[in-house]
């Protein structure tokens, strides 16, 4: 079956009102219509309402960077599901590297933040990936296998995302080689079915973007740094509707 490719945006934590605004605009100037690919973005918190305001009836859906597993309660700092669903969210990434590396999210962890996602009717989007140490020792697809059963055990993935982020290639400049990508991507779809789409994050850049979105079982990128900057999330997106036409 064809799957619409998707190129969503990480702006992690970065933004300002002024910024997101001038960002946000060169998008839509580009972004009239909607095209042969889908187009969001993944932004802090304290900018949902400012994005969901000027993204509202355009191409362009948004969400956010990550939820809490717990409905409500104690929780200081933390961002429930429903509160997202309240700016309209219908994205949400669960299990990006960094929550996992800098702020210790187990497995377990994040498959109950992607059911506590699911369930309130975000659309996951889980992020799995190796590190150089395990790539080079050989272990890819025990790692990535794992990360994404932790979520296959607890809940039906449904028409959730998914995102292979090689850990070693985020935000060094070095990304996997198309075929390194399909290679993996490959070996994730046998898991979950062909209905599901796979994102590659890594590195993707508007000069390598059209590779990588070539490969078979790439369906779209899940953009860090370039998705700041319009032209460049342009050129990657343009290039993902290229692939997809």
């Amino acid at each position: 079956m064809a799957r619409t490719k998707l190129v969503a945006g990480n702006w992690k934590m970065h933004g300002s009102r002024g910024a997101n605004q001038a960002l946000l605009d060169a998008l839509l100037k580009e972004l009239g219509a909607k095209r042969n690919a889908e187009c969001a973005v993944c932004v802090p918190y304290p900018y949902l309402e400012q994005v969901a305001a000027r993204l509202r009836g355009t191409p362009i859906a948004w969400g956010a960077q990550s939820v809490s597993e717990h409905a409500q309660g104690a929780y200081t700092g933390e961002v429930s599901a429903a509160m997202l669903v309240e700016f309209a969210c219908r994205y949400v990434l669960v299990g990006h590297s960094e929550r996992r590396q800098l702020y210790g999210e187990t497995d377990a962890q994040v498959a109950a933040k992607f059911a506590a996602a699911q369930s309130a009717g975000l659309t996951p989007i889980l992020c799995v990936g190796e590190t150089l140490q395990e790539r080079e020792g050989g272990r890819t697809e025990e790692v990535v296998g794992r990360q994404l059963d932790a979520v296959l055990s607890k809940v039906n993935f449904g028409s959730a995302v998914l995102a292979y982020e090689p850990v070693w290639a985020i935000g060094t400049g070095r990304n996997a080689t198309p075929e390194q990508a399909q290679d993996v991507h490959a070996f994730l779809r046998r898991k979950t079915g062909n209905e599901v789409r796979i994102l590659y994050g890594g590195s993707v850049k508007a000069q390598n973007a059209a590779a990588i979105f070539a490969m078979k079982d790439v369906d779209g990128g899940l953009i860090g740094g370039a998705s700041l900057v319009a032209r460049d999330f342009l050129a990657i997106y343009n290039a993902a509707a290229a692939a997809g036409a």
